[in-house]
């Protein structure tokens, strides 16, 4: 069997079986694919010399083109994924991945944006939303929803219209792992988000519909966020549009959706939320995810060293 065989059964089976995430299935898709290019030119296209000296040399490959740790770390977790499928498939005798190991990196603090700074970016989007540009309207509640909900891109483009509940200003959320929770959002969002269905998704619709036949399914009814062309809006429309607003904010760092979440956990340490009510809101399985929000949270620090130390 090729190596490239065995890779396309994997992601079959990771997708379909596994029910894992559309983000980590597109990674280990975009990293295997890397490493099957690196064994055919290797000369070692069949399943039988994907060992761990092959896996090795790619990784030294990818650690000699300056790819940060972060990068190698995730391309080790995905050929320990693989190989463990292949020893569970009996495909290898063993995981040929079974001994790799990750190297280690310093963690970076995530960027996050001060609180003025969010009410300028999010007050620029607002002025621009106007009902006879629907884009603009769905844009401000993208944008609203994102900040106040913590959500992570992927999940905000899958939500459903039925997965909010605009009475309670809650949506249902699906995240990684297929883990649903419930999220809150406040009243700015509830405002963009009920003009954008009543006055933009509809306008959204109607235009896509109209311009390609219903039988083409472009139209997707059940989706909340309806891109320009009627179906569901797409991850990479949505980091064009953050990328574009966070461009004009000082500051260094990512430019992606994430920066909103990172900037939502964090405003929420500094407002006094506490760590096990945020870690429940973003949806992580482990507290240690969360707390890297702690180190970014000074104000909150400085604020508790004032109230209760003594020579404060």
């Amino acid at each position: 069997m090729r190596l490239s065989t065995a890779v396309e059964r994997f992601l079959t089976t990771v997708q379909l079986e596994y029910g894992y995430s559309e983000h980590t299935v597109r990674a280990y898709q975009r990293d295997l694919a890397w490493f099957v290019t690196f064994a055919e030119e290797s000369r070692r296209e069949q399943l039988d010399a994907c060992d761990i000296e092959l896996m090795r040399e790619w990784l030294w490959q990818r650690q000699q083109q300056g790819l940060a740790a972060t990068t190698i770390a995730r391309n080790v977790a995905t050929l320990k994924s693989f190989g463990t499928w292949l020893e569970r498939s009996r495909l290898v005798p063993g995981n040929p991945a079974s001994r790799l190991r990750a190297p280690k990196a310093g963690r970076e603090l995530p960027r996050v944006l001060a609180d003025e700074q969010m009410r300028r970016l999010l007050a620029r989007v607002e002025a621009r939303a106007t009902p006879d540009q629907p884009e603009s309207l769905r844009d401000h509640a993208v944008f609203e929803l994102l900040y106040a909900a913590a959500l992570r891109v992927s999940e905000l483009c899958s939500l459903p219209v039925t997965g909010v509940d605009t009475a309670g200003r809650t949506v249902r959320v699906l995240g990684k792992g297929n883990k649903e929770r419930v999220v809150p959002y406040g009243g700015p969002a509830a405002r963009a988000l009920d003009t954008y269905m009543a006055l933009a998704r509809p306008q959204l619709l109607v235009r896509a519909a109209a311009a390609a036949p219903a039988s083409s399914g472009r139209v997707d009814h059940g989706a909340l966020f309806a891109g320009n062309s009627g179906g569901r809006l797409g991850v990479n429309a949505v980091y064009r549009m953050v990328a574009r607003e966070l461009g004009e904010e000082p500051g260094g760092g990512p430019k992606g959706p994430h920066t909103f979440r990172h900037t939502a956990a964090t405003h929420l340490l500094n407002g006094g939320a506490d760590l096990r009510v945020v870690q429940e809101m973003l949806g992580h399985s482990s507290l240690s995810s969360t707390q890297v929000y702690t180190h970014v949270s000074t104000e909150r620090l400085a604020q508790s060293y004032r109230q209760a130390h003594p020579r404060a």
